[in-house]
């Protein structure tokens, strides 16, 4: 019995936009629409009658269509194209039939129309984007001067802030934004016929045609009618396009997991210093980060479903025997994963939240050490950098061996260095108040449009 895939096992992409745009009815769709498209344009270009690219464009209704029945009849072909066309030939006026897909080669439909889905499925994922970097946007805002711990190779640091840690989220949100907006810009129609010279479309000319329409030319026509950006050249194997479109999509999986991998960490019961709208099945007491590990874990499949994109690149001739075909489950599977990642991290950033105390008591889990890097500079400007270093590696296992607090140890230290008297160790040693430029970088952040 055939059954849909319905996402049982995908609960990233299930439900979202990008599962809608990137299923096999929308890619169906966009087949459909480019073949109406070229047809339209041979039609502008003196390459076919003026009536046949309505005509066409009438047939091509896709819900007239059998997925199922184009996708087991694709297998003796390789390609889905070649029963479409049989079907939207047949289901066109017999004036009209001669212009159905004439010149054009089966690269061309499938690869325009999966930069029509490219772009259809981008638009979600930049919306839930720009969502994602507002909401995150406020927390900084909201927590410019939190302090909390700095964390490095899983142990404090220095300290730092909450509002600059999530300024960073934004940066590289905005960041993610910016690259697939290029991209999406970017993708172009494909038309080469054959072998990428449009000489068909030439060699179809009606010989009554008052000087048609040129290669270049019909190429152009052709990206207005679909909204797709003209190509400098065919790309049946030169596959910038899609590499761009693949490294784009990574990126944005990997910015969104940094949020979501910082989330993890910070909202263990250990340190509790975010959490996630969530609950569990079974212990009401929990918060799962549910959002948080489902972008993690499309963090971690992205690179592996761009990495056969990026070597479908080494394709020979004019047209590839696999390197083409390689390339059709991995893109869809990434584009569907982006864009639940990117829904999920709407979601995340929206209802987060954040609890400043826990990060004023983690700050003072090391008793003061954790402001060592700022007294090795202080006791250094009286007793020079080396005694200072000395000093404090002393003083702080000493603290360390007594369980007792820095600040309590380095009053003796004083006593035993007169040059570092007069010091106040409650300002020197509080957390807070060594938050360096944070404030002033979360600012600058925020500046980012």
């Amino acid at each position: 019995m055939y059954e849909s895939d319905a996402g049982l096992l995908a609960p990233g992409r299930a439900g979202t936009p990008a599962e809608a745009s990137t299923g096999d009815s929308a890619f169906l769709r966009a087949m459909l629409d480019a073949e109406a498209a070229l047809t339209r344009a041979q039609s502008a270009c003196g390459l076919a009658p003026a009536g046949a690219g309505p005509a066409v464009t009438e047939a091509a209704d896709a819900d007239r269509f059998d997925v199922r029945d184009l996708a087991l009849r694709a297998r003796a072909d390789g390609n889905p194209v070649i029963p479409l066309i049989a079907d939207l030939a047949a289901a066109v006026p017999e004036d009209a039939r001669p212009y159905v897909h004439r010149g054009a080669t089966s690269q061309d439909i499938l690869d325009t129309a999966t930069m029509l889905v490219a772009s259809r499925t981008l638009a979600e994922v930049l919306d839930d984007l720009e969502r994602t970097a507002g909401e995150v946007a406020r927390h900084a805002a909201a927590h410019r001067d939190t302090p909390m711990a700095g964390r490095m190779l899983t142990q404090h640091a220095v300290p730092t802030t909450f509002g600059l840690k999530a300024a960073g989220w934004r940066a590289l949100i905005l960041d993610a934004r910016d690259r697939l907006t290029a991209v999406r810009d970017s993708l172009p129609v494909q038309l080469g016929g054959a072998a990428g010279t449009l000489a068909a479309f030439s060699a179809f000319a009606p010989a009554t045609a008052d000087a048609p329409a040129d290669g270049p030319a019909l190429m152009a026509a052709y990206a207005r009618e679909l909204g797709l950006a003209e190509p400098l050249l065919p790309w049946h194997t030169l596959r910038t396009p899609v590499a761009d479109l693949a490294g784009a999509l990574a990126f944005t999986a990997g910015a969104l997991g940094k949020m979501a991998a910082d989330v993890l960490t910070l909202s263990r019961t250990e340190i509790g210093e975010v959490e996630e709208e969530g609950g569990s099945s079974s212990m009401p007491h929990k918060a799962i980060p549910v959002r948080a590990t489902l972008i993690a874990a499309a963090a971690r499949r992205a690179p592996g479903l761009a990495a056969p994109l990026y070597g479908s690149l080494a394709a020979e001739d004019e047209r590839p025997a696999g390197a083409w075909h390689a390339e059709w489950e991995p893109l869809r599977d990434l584009l569907r994963l982006v864009g639940g990642a990117a829904r999920d991290g709407a979601a995340l950033a929206a209802g987060l939240r954040v609890v400043p105390y826990a990060m004023l008591e983690n700050l003072h889990l090391t008793d003061a050490l954790i402001v060592s890097e700022r007294l090795v500079a202080v006791f250094a400007d009286r007793i020079g950098r080396a005694r200072a270093r000395e000093v404090l590696v002393g003083a702080a296992a000493r603290a360390r061996s007594e369980t007792t607090d820095l600040s309590d140890v380095l009053v003796d230290v004083l006593h035993e260095e007169p040059e570092l008297a007069g010091l106040d160790l409650a300002e020197l040693t509080d957390p807070a108040r060594y938050t360096g430029s944070a404030s002033l970088l979360t600012g600058r952040a925020l500046d980012r449009r």
